[in-house]
C-alpha cells in the first residue's frame, strides 16, 4: 500500500488527485491532506479517505476543522508550521499542489524525508530550483513534474539522449484575451480575465493564463527542471490545448505529447511512475478534432514571456523576485487597484530595482535567503503598484 500525502488537496489539482486515489482505496494509505480555507471540502475528503491528518492553512479555522472532523479519528491542525509538519510525515509520494511561493517550504520538507514529490507547484522551481534539486539529491528523493507541459516533456524524453535535444516547445491556450485587439487590454476587467475560453480553473491561474504569466513561470521551470538553455525554450499559442509540449531533436524530428486537457493524465503518470496504468481519461478523437492550430505569441500582448527570458539570463534569485512581484501584481489587479496591463509593468519595475543587487546574484541560496528576497520583492511590487493605482 502506497503512503500518500496531498498538499493543496482542496484545489483543482488536489481534487483530481483525490479522484484517482479514491478509485483504488485499497492501494493507498492517506497520511495527510492540507487545504487553504475550504474546511468543509477538506474535512469531507479526510473522512472519505480515512486520512491520518488534515491541516488547514488558516489558523483561525482550526475550531471549524475540528468540529467537522469530530468522531472521525482524523487529527486536525492548522497554520504554516502544521503544513510543514504534515509534509514531514513519512510518505512514499507527496503531491505538491499548494499555489504560489507558499508551496516551497512544505515541498522541501517532503523531500527531506525522502518522498517522491509530484510537483504541481511550479513556483517552487522558479523561486528556488537549485535548492529544491539539491535537497532531493541529498535525501535520495525524487521530483516528478505534474504541470501538463513538463509531464509531456518528461514523457517525451523517456529512452532518449538528453544531449540530442535541440529545442522544447511549451504550448499555451492564449487565455481569455488571445483574440482581443491590443488597445482593449488596458481596460480588461477582472471578470473578463477570469473567464477561460477552454476550461474552468481557479481565478488566479485563469488570470495568469490571460496574461501568460503562467507560461512565463513554466519557461523558467523547464530550465530549472531539465537544464535546458533559455534559447532552447520556445512557446506557441495552441488554442485547442491538446498538444501539451513538443521536444525537438538534433535530427530535426519533433516528438509531441497529445491528449485531452485533463490534469488526471499528468497526475496519474506521476502517481504510477515508472509504470503506465489505465486512467479515467477520455480517448482523443483526432478525426473529430480535425485541425490543430499553432501561432507565434505576440510579445506585445504577452510581455511576461520577454520578462521570463530576462530572468533566465540573469539567474540567481531573479526567479524569486519575478514570482513574488507577479503574485503581488495579481493581488492588486484582482483588488481593482491597477489595470490588467499594469501587472507586467509592476514585475518589470521590481526586477529592475532588485535583480542587480549583489544579494540577488546568489546561485546556491538557503530557504531563508529565498524568503528574504521574496519579502523584498513583494514590498517593491507594492511600491510599484502605488504609482499605477487607478
Amino acid at each position: 500500500m502506497k503512503r500518500v500525502s496531498i498538499l493543496g488537496a482542496t484545489g483543482s489539482v488536489g481534487q483530481s488527485t483525490i479522484d484517482l486515489i479514491s478509485r483504488d482505496p485499497d492501494g493507498y494509505n492517506v497520511v495527510a491532506l492540507t487545504g487553504g480555507g475550504n474546511v468543509a471540502r477538506l474535512a469531507a475528503d479526510a473522512r472519505a479517505l480515512d486520512a491520518d491528518l488534515a491541516v488547514v492553512a488558516q489558523e483561525n479555522l482550526l475550531p471549524d476543522l475540528r468540529a467537522a472532523l469530530e468522531g472521525s479519528g482524523v487529527e486536525a491542525a492548522a497554520g504554516r508550521d502544521a503544513l510543514i509538519e504534515a509534509a514531514r510525515r513519512p510518505a512514499d509520494w507527496v503531491m505538491s499542489a499548494i499555489v504560489g511561493a507558499a508551496g516551497l517550504a512544505p515541498g522541501l520538507a517532503a523531500l527531506e524525508q525522502g518522498a517522491t514529490l509530484a510537483l504541481a507547484n511550479k513556483e517552487s522551481l522558479v523561486t528556488a530550483g537549485p535548492l529544491l534539486i539539491a535537497t532531493a539529491k541529498a535525501h535520495g528523493a525524487r521530483i516528478l513534474p505534474v504541470d501538463s507541459e513538463h509531464s509531456a516533456i518528461f514523457q517525451a524524453l523517456v529512452g532518449e539522449d538528453a544531449a540530442a535535444v535541440t529545442r522544447v516547445i511549451l504550448t499555451a491556450s492564449g487565455g481569455a484575451f488571445r483574440d482581443w485587439p491590443l488597445e482593449r487590454l488596458a481596460a480588461a476587467t477582472v471578470a473578463e480575465a477570469s473567464s477561460h475560453p477552454n476550461w474552468d480553473m481557479g481565478q488566479r491561474i485563469t488570470i495568469d493564463s490571460a496574461s501568460m504569466f503562467n507560461k512565463a513561470l513554466e519557461m523558467i521551470e523547464a530550465r530549472e527542471f531539465f537544464g535546458f538553455t533559455p534559447d532552447q525554450i520556445e512557446v506557441l499559442v495552441h488554442p485547442q490545448s491538446l498538444v501539451h509540449a513538443l521536444v525537438g531533436f538534433c535530427d530535426g524530428g519533433l516528438m509531441a505529447h497529445v491528449g485531452p486537457p485533463d490534469m488526471r493524465h499528468a497526475i496519474g503518470y506521476a502517481l504510477n511512475w515508472p509504470d503506465r496504468r489505465s486512467l479515467p481519461v477520455a480517448a482523443l478523437d483526432l478525426a473529430a478534432v480535425g485541425t490543430l492550430e499553432f501561432r507565434a505569441p505576440c510579445e506585445a500582448r504577452y510581455p511576461a514571456l520577454r520578462l521570463a527570458r530576462e530572468v533566465m539570463a540573469a539567474g540567481g534569485l531573479s526567479g524569486a523576485i519575478f514570482n513574488a512581484a507577479k503574485e503581488r501584481a495579481l493581488d492588486h489587479f484582482i483588488a481593482g487597484r491597477v489595470r490588467f496591463t499594469d501587472m507586467s509593468a509592476i514585475v518589470e519595475d521590481t526586477l529592475s530595482v532588485l535583480a542587480a543587487r549583489p544579494e540577488a546574484r546568489c546561485d546556491d541560496p538557503t530557504l531563508d535567503v529565498v524568503a528574504h528576497m521574496d519579502h523584498l520583492a513583494r514590498d517593491e511590487a507594492d511600491r510599484a503598484a502605488m504609482t499605477r493605482q487607478v
